[in-house]
């Protein structure tokens, strides 16, 4: 078998065979294809694309690239999570103890931020002590007696994909959705769980601008996961605006606590009670998706979730003290507010520009080695629908850099839309796909 016959089958648009992607990913991955080579494979699929067939096999063979995780050892239906992306997407933090509140196993490997997008990984660095980096008997032997662990991604799940996407970020084939959807289902796989919930970002501020897209790239994700065995399902939300007010590491990690104490956002409440339900449904914890709201919802009206959370932060090492003294996390030096120069309805607000805002007062990357401040960030006073008056507050910034503030400042106001006209609040859940197709909602 040569690798020139298989960027040749896929140049021309025919199908490639299991072996085939066998072949070529196990080569890839231990040094015996060159990047030139992978790269022309790549440039084939973006423009030629791949069966659900391909899609699956490229997917197991990036998984079995290199370790699995076995939490055979762990009782119970194991569900994973994951977002594509987004802004004040703080859903991890909430979701997790939560779900592990209600007797589900949750076993998170989470990421760090890059771009305008945060990392769970780095909102938990704020707390403390707390590791993120752990044994795999470590992992294991915690979700057995919590119900939660949450990590770093480790360089043995799934190594595959992490060379190749490297490739595809300097070689222009990112966006392509079978590449898309073997990326992020390979890590999920070889993560371990039983079932998988996928949270679709749709809007101006996610990876998925048009809502078509999103729809294909979640029915894309989940007939993979009904190809290899694993459950899988997605719920595409809104990222037309950010999702919570929080945006920054630090300030993101108050802000959910402040849900699971019962306060906060309700956007971001109620996104999180809703990815919650379906992860319990999946688990076989309630019947439907409204059991597990209400269910959800008594776990944090009677603090059991914030408890939950403690435990978790403690068990991994972290201060728990955090959940009731806020000084313990990284606290910015300054605080400046920013105002509405003029009043009326909000019509729409920017959230890739609102964490381009952030990222420029440290709280985010623009490349992966980049060090970044967990204490700055933002708060956005403001939903889409919310009458302002002039001179209103529109955000409250946290800085230690005021390097960029007057850039920091335009980008806040011009992404704040506001017009005489009354709008509807955002529309938060716009649909389901499960193994029965789409469903709008």
């Amino acid at each position: 078998m040569r690798i020139l016959d298989i960027i040749t089958k896929k140049r021309d648009g025919l199908v490639l065979s299991e072996l085939e992607i066998d072949f070529l990913i196990h080569a890839y991955t231990h040094d015996e294809i060159p990047d030139y080579q992978m790269a022309a494979w790549l440039m084939a699929i973006f423009l030629r694309g791949m069966t659900m067939q391909e899609t699956a096999a490229l997917t197991m063979a990036m998984a079995l690239s290199g370790n699995m995780l076995d939490l055979s050892a762990v009782s119970g239906v194991k569900v994973d999570k994951h977002s594509t992306g987004g802004v004040a997407d703080t859903t991890t933090l909430i979701l997790a103890p939560m779900v592990a509140a209600a007797g589900v196993p949750v076993a998170k490997m989470s990421g760090r931020g890059l771009g305008f997008t945060g990392g769970t990984i780095d909102k938990l660095e704020s707390i403390a002590g707390f590791k993120t980096t752990l044994p795999q008997n470590e992992f294991i032997r915690l979700l057995k007696k919590y119900n939660i662990a949450v990590i770093g991604q480790s360089a043995d799940i799934a190594p595959a994909d992490g060379k190749m996407y490297a490739l595809r970020d300097v070689t222009a084939t990112i966006e392509s959705i079978p590449l898309i959807a073997s990326s992020i289902m390979s890590k999920k796989i070889a993560a371990g769980a039983d079932k998988i919930l996928l949270d679709v970002k749709v809007g101006n501020g996610a990876f998925m601008k048009k809502m078509e897209d999103a729809v294909k790239l979640a029915e894309t994700m989940v007939h993979i996961g009904q190809l290899v065995g694993r459950e899988t399902r997605a719920v595409l939300s809104s990222m037309d605006e950010p999702l919570g007010q929080a945006v920054g590491n630090s300030l993101e990690v108050e802000e959910a606590i402040d849900v699971l104490d019962g306060r906060g956002e309700p956007a971001l409440r109620h996104v999180c009670l809703i990815l919650g339900s379906h992860m319990l449904n999946m688990a076989g914890i309630v019947p439907d998706v409204t059991a597990g709201y209400e269910k959800l919802s008594k776990l944090i009206d009677n603090k059991m979730a914030l408890h939950k959370f403690t435990e978790f932060v403690v068990a991994q090492g972290g201060n728990g003290d955090i959940v009731t003294n806020r000084k313990l996390l990284p606290e910015a030096k300054i605080k400046i507010t920013v105002v509405s120069g003029e009043q009326g309805f909000v019509q729409k607000i920017d959230a890739g520009q609102i964490g381009y805002a952030a990222m420029r007062l440290g709280a985010g990357r623009e490349y992966k080695t980049q060090t970044i401040d967990l204490a700055v960030g933002l708060m956005l006073r403001c939903r889409i629908g919310d009458f302002i008056e002039k001179n209103q507050e529109l955000a409250t910034l946290y800085v230690n850099d005021e390097t960029h503030l007057e850039q920091v400042r335009t980008l806040i106001r011009d992404a704040v839309k506001i017009g005489s006209s009354n709008v509807s609040k955002t529309k938060l859940i716009l649909g389901i796909v499960d193994k029965n197709g789409f469903k709008a909602m």
